[in-house]
């Protein structure tokens, strides 16, 4: 049986190949080539997904988003993991451990 190790802040989420995304009505729709499927991403969601196309530390994007957003750190923490958590489960995204 294969456990994937829970997500950590230290680890770098980089987006997978075989995505179409496409703006409509300022969400983030993407369409995975490989299993056919529809992903709404939403706005912020939109915007996370962009930031991870070259990969990016977790901690970075958290203090990222929580700048932008003007959240407070354990909810935007508690946010952006949810988010990560659900694309890595879709196969969405590569997770790295940093170095």
């Amino acid at each position: 049986m294969i456990t994937k190790k829970p997500l950590s802040i230290n680890d770098i989420v980089k987006q997978v190949s075989g995505n179409m995304v496409s703006d409509m009505n300022g969400e983030k729709v993407m369409l995975n080539i490989e299993n056919g499927k529809y992903y709404n991403l939403g706005v912020i969601g939109g915007e996370i997904w962009g930031k991870m196309q070259e990969g990016v530390l977790i901690s970075s994007l958290i203090v990222q988003m929580q700048a932008e957003y003007e959240v407070e750190q354990i909810k935007c923490e508690e946010e952006v993991f949810s988010f990560l958590d659900q694309l890595l489960k879709e196969g969405l995204i590569e997770v790295h451990q940093h170095e």
